[in-house]
Protein backbone atom coordinates (compact mmCIF):
# COMPACT_ATOMS: atom_id res chain seq x y z
CA UNK A 1 0.00 0.00 0.00
CA UNK A 2 1.55 3.29 -1.10
CA UNK A 3 -0.77 5.92 0.38
CA UNK A 4 -3.13 6.12 3.37
CA UNK A 5 -5.38 9.15 3.86
CA UNK A 6 -6.76 9.63 7.37
CA UNK A 7 -9.88 11.73 7.94
CA UNK A 8 -11.36 12.37 11.40
CA UNK A 9 -15.09 13.10 11.27
CA UNK A 10 -17.46 14.44 13.91
CA UNK A 11 -20.99 15.40 12.84
CA UNK A 12 -19.97 15.76 9.19
CA UNK A 13 -23.16 14.56 7.48
CA UNK A 14 -23.31 17.71 5.33
CA UNK A 15 -19.72 17.58 4.06
CA UNK A 16 -18.19 14.12 4.20
CA UNK A 17 -19.80 12.77 1.03
CA UNK A 18 -18.62 15.65 -1.13
CA UNK A 19 -15.11 15.40 0.33
CA UNK A 20 -14.88 11.66 -0.32
CA UNK A 21 -15.98 12.10 -3.92
CA UNK A 22 -13.31 14.74 -4.48
CA UNK A 23 -10.61 12.52 -2.97
CA UNK A 24 -11.58 9.42 -4.96
CA UNK A 25 -11.94 11.40 -8.18
CA UNK A 26 -8.45 12.84 -7.73
CA UNK A 27 -6.70 9.65 -6.63
CA UNK A 28 -8.17 7.60 -9.47
CA UNK A 29 -6.16 9.85 -11.79
CA UNK A 30 -2.91 9.22 -9.90
CA UNK A 31 -0.55 6.28 -10.01
CA UNK A 32 -1.05 5.36 -6.34
CA UNK A 33 -2.55 2.34 -4.66
CA UNK A 34 -4.35 3.85 -1.69
CA UNK A 35 -6.76 3.52 1.19
CA UNK A 36 -8.93 6.12 2.87
CA UNK A 37 -9.64 5.68 6.57
CA UNK A 38 -12.44 7.77 8.07
CA UNK A 39 -12.84 7.75 11.84
CA UNK A 40 -16.29 8.67 13.08
CA UNK A 41 -15.64 10.30 16.45
CA UNK A 42 -18.91 9.49 18.19
CA UNK A 43 -21.09 11.59 15.89
CA UNK A 44 -24.71 12.14 16.92
CA UNK A 45 -25.95 12.96 13.43
CA UNK A 46 -26.11 10.73 10.32
CA UNK A 47 -22.35 10.71 9.66
CA UNK A 48 -21.84 7.05 10.52
CA UNK A 49 -24.86 5.89 8.52
CA UNK A 50 -23.64 7.82 5.50
CA UNK A 51 -20.13 6.44 5.85
CA UNK A 52 -21.53 2.92 5.93
CA UNK A 53 -23.36 3.63 2.67
CA UNK A 54 -20.31 5.26 1.10
CA UNK A 55 -18.19 2.20 1.94
CA UNK A 56 -20.36 0.32 -0.56
CA UNK A 57 -19.88 3.03 -3.19
CA UNK A 58 -16.20 3.82 -2.73
CA UNK A 59 -13.54 1.11 -3.02
CA UNK A 60 -10.70 1.25 -0.49
CA UNK A 61 -12.79 3.15 2.08
CA UNK A 62 -12.37 1.94 5.66
CA UNK A 63 -14.71 3.25 8.37
CA UNK A 64 -13.75 3.18 12.06
CA UNK A 65 -16.15 4.15 14.82
CA UNK A 66 -15.37 5.68 18.21
CA UNK A 67 -18.07 4.80 20.72
CA UNK A 68 -17.93 8.32 22.18
CA UNK A 69 -16.44 11.65 21.14
CA UNK A 70 -12.79 11.24 22.16
CA UNK A 71 -11.33 14.14 20.16
CA UNK A 72 -9.61 14.89 16.89
CA UNK A 73 -6.16 13.84 18.10
CA UNK A 74 -7.41 10.48 19.34
CA UNK A 75 -9.19 9.84 16.04
CA UNK A 76 -6.22 10.76 13.85
CA UNK A 77 -3.92 8.59 15.96
CA UNK A 78 -6.30 5.64 15.74
CA UNK A 79 -6.52 5.98 11.97
CA UNK A 80 -2.78 6.28 11.48
CA UNK A 81 -2.01 3.26 13.65
CA UNK A 82 -4.56 1.24 11.62
CA UNK A 83 -3.15 2.41 8.29
CA UNK A 84 -0.97 0.39 5.92
CA UNK A 85 0.47 3.02 3.60
CA UNK A 86 4.15 3.80 3.11
CA UNK A 87 3.00 7.43 3.05
CA UNK A 88 0.35 8.66 5.51
CA UNK A 89 -1.57 11.92 5.12
CA UNK A 90 -4.23 13.27 7.42
CA UNK A 91 -6.72 15.85 6.22
CA UNK A 92 -9.78 17.62 7.61
CA UNK A 93 -13.21 16.29 6.68
CA UNK A 94 -14.13 19.56 4.95
CA UNK A 95 -10.98 19.50 2.77
CA UNK A 96 -10.14 23.07 3.75
CA UNK A 97 -6.87 22.26 2.03
CA UNK A 98 -7.81 20.70 -1.33
CA UNK A 99 -6.57 17.14 -1.81
CA UNK A 100 -4.60 18.23 -4.90
CA UNK A 101 -2.21 20.08 -2.56
CA UNK A 102 -0.96 16.67 -1.40
CA UNK A 103 1.58 16.59 -4.24
CA UNK A 104 3.33 19.67 -2.81
CA UNK A 105 3.94 17.73 0.41
CA UNK A 106 4.97 14.48 -1.27
CA UNK A 107 7.67 16.22 -3.28
CA UNK A 108 9.77 16.81 -0.16
CA UNK A 109 10.17 13.13 0.69
CA UNK A 110 12.64 12.76 -2.17
CA UNK A 111 14.71 15.56 -0.62
CA UNK A 112 15.48 13.88 2.70
CA UNK A 113 12.43 14.92 4.74
CA UNK A 114 10.33 12.44 6.73
CA UNK A 115 7.43 14.82 7.50
CA UNK A 116 5.87 17.64 5.48
CA UNK A 117 3.13 19.92 6.76
CA UNK A 118 0.76 22.34 5.06
CA UNK A 119 0.98 25.99 6.08
CA UNK A 120 -1.39 28.93 5.69
CA UNK A 121 1.17 31.50 6.75
CA UNK A 122 4.15 31.27 4.41
CA UNK A 123 5.04 33.21 1.27
CA UNK A 124 3.20 31.29 -1.40
CA UNK A 125 0.30 30.26 0.84
CA UNK A 126 -3.05 31.08 -0.77
CA UNK A 127 -5.99 31.81 1.53
CA UNK A 128 -8.98 31.67 -0.80
CA UNK A 129 -11.50 32.28 1.98
CA UNK A 130 -10.42 33.88 5.25
CA UNK A 131 -11.54 33.09 8.76
CA UNK A 132 -13.26 35.73 10.84
CA UNK A 133 -10.70 38.33 11.91
CA UNK A 134 -10.75 37.26 15.56
CA UNK A 135 -10.05 33.62 14.62
CA UNK A 136 -7.09 34.67 12.49
CA UNK A 137 -5.81 36.88 15.31
CA UNK A 138 -6.13 34.09 17.88
CA UNK A 139 -4.46 31.63 15.52
CA UNK A 140 -1.44 33.85 14.96
CA UNK A 141 -1.19 34.63 18.68
CA UNK A 142 -1.32 30.92 19.52
CA UNK A 143 1.45 30.13 17.05
CA UNK A 144 3.66 32.84 18.51
CA UNK A 145 3.11 31.43 21.99
CA UNK A 146 4.00 27.95 20.75
CA UNK A 147 7.20 29.20 19.14
CA UNK A 148 8.25 30.84 22.39
CA UNK A 149 7.26 28.09 24.83
CA UNK A 150 8.18 25.01 22.79
CA UNK A 151 10.84 26.51 20.53
CA UNK A 152 9.07 25.22 17.42
CA UNK A 153 10.08 27.08 14.30
CA UNK A 154 6.85 26.71 12.32
CA UNK A 155 4.59 29.50 11.13
CA UNK A 156 1.43 27.36 11.23
CA UNK A 157 1.13 24.29 13.44
CA UNK A 158 -2.65 23.92 13.20
CA UNK A 159 -3.27 23.41 9.49
CA UNK A 160 -4.99 20.03 9.29
CA UNK A 161 -2.97 18.74 6.35
CA UNK A 162 0.16 16.82 7.32
CA UNK A 163 2.05 14.03 5.62
CA UNK A 164 4.49 11.42 6.98
CA UNK A 165 6.70 8.62 5.88
CA UNK A 166 5.35 5.54 7.59
CA UNK A 167 8.24 4.99 9.99
CA UNK A 168 8.02 8.61 11.20
CA UNK A 169 4.23 8.44 11.56
CA UNK A 170 4.34 5.32 13.70
CA UNK A 171 7.12 6.58 15.95
CA UNK A 172 5.53 9.99 16.48
CA UNK A 173 1.93 8.88 16.95
CA UNK A 174 2.80 5.97 19.23
CA UNK A 175 4.33 8.59 21.54
CA UNK A 176 1.46 11.09 21.28
CA UNK A 177 -0.75 11.55 24.36
CA UNK A 178 -3.08 14.48 23.63
CA UNK A 179 -6.57 13.63 22.33
CA UNK A 180 -7.82 17.10 21.43
CA UNK A 181 -6.95 19.87 18.98
CA UNK A 182 -3.49 20.38 20.53
CA UNK A 183 -2.25 17.12 19.07
CA UNK A 184 -0.85 18.95 16.02
CA UNK A 185 1.54 20.80 18.30
CA UNK A 186 2.49 17.67 20.20
CA UNK A 187 3.39 15.65 17.11
CA UNK A 188 5.65 18.44 15.85
CA UNK A 189 7.24 18.72 19.28
CA UNK A 190 7.85 14.97 19.34
CA UNK A 191 9.19 15.01 15.78
CA UNK A 192 11.71 17.69 16.69
CA UNK A 193 12.84 15.79 19.80
CA UNK A 194 13.28 12.60 17.74
CA UNK A 195 15.33 14.38 15.09
CA UNK A 196 12.95 14.02 12.15
CA UNK A 197 13.31 16.47 9.28
CA UNK A 198 10.07 18.44 8.92
CA UNK A 199 9.29 20.71 5.97
CA UNK A 200 6.64 23.41 6.21
CA UNK A 201 5.02 23.89 2.80
CA UNK A 202 2.72 26.72 1.62
CA UNK A 203 -0.71 25.44 0.54
CA UNK A 204 -4.05 26.70 -0.68
CA UNK A 205 -6.70 26.88 2.06
CA UNK A 206 -10.39 27.74 2.39
CA UNK A 207 -12.06 28.59 5.68
CA UNK A 208 -15.00 26.43 6.65
CA UNK A 209 -17.88 28.24 8.40
CA UNK A 210 -18.69 25.01 10.26
CA UNK A 211 -15.44 24.80 12.23
CA UNK A 212 -15.66 22.56 15.30
CA UNK A 213 -13.13 24.70 17.22
CA UNK A 214 -14.75 26.81 19.95
CA UNK A 215 -12.52 29.84 20.03
CA UNK A 216 -12.53 30.63 23.78
CA UNK A 217 -12.93 27.17 25.32
CA UNK A 218 -10.60 25.30 22.98
CA UNK A 219 -7.96 28.04 22.94
CA UNK A 220 -7.75 27.86 26.73
CA UNK A 221 -7.45 24.07 26.66
CA UNK A 222 -4.78 24.22 23.96
CA UNK A 223 -2.73 26.77 25.89
CA UNK A 224 -2.82 24.56 28.96
CA UNK A 225 -1.79 21.56 26.82
CA UNK A 226 1.20 23.50 25.47
CA UNK A 227 2.32 24.49 28.95
CA UNK A 228 1.99 20.88 30.07
CA UNK A 229 4.06 19.68 27.11
CA UNK A 230 6.82 22.09 28.10
CA UNK A 231 6.68 21.06 31.75
CA UNK A 232 6.67 17.34 30.96
CA UNK A 233 9.63 17.73 28.62
CA UNK A 234 11.79 18.75 31.58
CA UNK A 235 11.21 15.29 33.04
CA UNK A 236 12.66 13.50 30.00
Amino acid sequence: MHLSIIIPAYNEENRIGNSLRKIFRYLKEQDHDFEIIVIDDGSNDKTLNLLTEYSQEFPNLIVLKNEINYGKGYSVKRGILKSRGDIVLYADADLSTPIEEMEKLLNWFDKGYQISIGSRDLPGSKIKKHQAWYREFMGRAFNKIIRIILDLDFRDTQCGFKCFKRSAALEVFNSMKLDGFSFDVEILFIAKKRGFKVKEVPVTWYDSPESKVKIIRDSSIMLWDVLKLRFDSFKD
